[in-house]
């Protein structure tokens, strides 16, 4: 019942490039880049043996061996995280459970939003894979409605059906609602944390799949899933007092550094 946990990583972003090693200072004041601190935050889930990172590019390869990632190369034609999953479970010694995707602008992800992921994967069988959604309260929507406003993707919306399979992700806040509650009030929006839990079968069939009209049009590789048919689980994790931001833009890098000091992370 084996867990890999893949941590994908690539220079040549087109919103941020060299993003995994941008250096972000935790409440020691060390810097430590991106790519470590996804790593380390990989290596705090209980019960997972294996943790890789996957790139194509050498200076991210270098970084990682350098404080102890085992690093699998995958090819330049790799399109997104999930594709570079796909030939990750191709190339290693042994074929996983469950393939967990943590991406590695997420350093922020908690262990428990990859364990709950896990086991709602394992109790839903009829899912193909899972993926964690957090509902957002009024500071959260209002700092994304504010990205919006400004032209930056301050992350991922999703909505899902009754029986918590996903009906889509957006890059625009969906569903629409009327106001803003206060700060730390719940809201209807849940923002979808950019994690995921696949059946290698599932995998398998990804990387043969073409890119559909709504993947292409909002850049979001779990659209895939939902044009070929597929179901997708989304699992509510719970914060517990946690921040969780992403590092899409330059603009990212003060919030997680608070959010780090704030946790006392070094």
């Amino acid at each position: 019942m084996s867990v890999l946990i893949v941590i994908p990583a690539r220079y040549a972003s087109s919103r941020y490039p060299g993003k995994p090693l941008v250096a972000l200072r935790g409440a020691d004041g060390v810097a430590r880049t991106l790519i470590r601190r996804s790593w380390d935050a990989a290596m705090a889930v209980p019960g997972a043996p294996r943790v890789v990172v996957a790139t194509d590019d050498d200076r991210i390869r270098a970084e990682a061996e350098g404080f102890g990632a085992e690093v699998v190369m995958t090819s330049e034609a790799c399109r997104n995280g999930t594709e570079r999953c796909a030939e990750v479970i191709a190339k290693i010694d042994h074929r996983p459970e469950i393939v967990v995707n943590l991406q590695g602008d997420a350093p922020l992800t908690p262990a428990w939003f990859v364990s709950d992921l896990v086991a709602g994967l394992r109790a839903a069988p009829d899912a193909d894979l899972a993926t964690p959604v957090l509902r957002c309260d009024g500071a959260t929507l209002a700092a994304l409605r504010a990205d919006r406003a400004a032209g930056r993707v301050g992350g991922t919306t999703a909505v899902f059906g009754a029986q918590h399979q996903a009906l889509y992700f957006s890059k625009e806040v969906i569903p629409f609602t009327a106001g803003t509650p206060a700060p730390d009030a719940p809201s209807d929006v849940f923002h979808h944390v950019g994690c995921y839990a696949y059946r290698p079968d599932v995998l398998d069939h990804y990387a043969t799949w073409p890119v559909g009209p709504l993947e292409q049009l909002e850049g979001l590789e779990q659209l895939r899933f939902l044009e070929n048919g597929r179901t997708v689980l989304c699992v509510e994790v719970e914060a517990r007092g946690r921040v969780f931001w992403e590092l899409n833009n330059p603009e990212d890098v003060p919030r997680i550094e608070a959010a780090l000091r704030e946790m006392g992370a070094g």
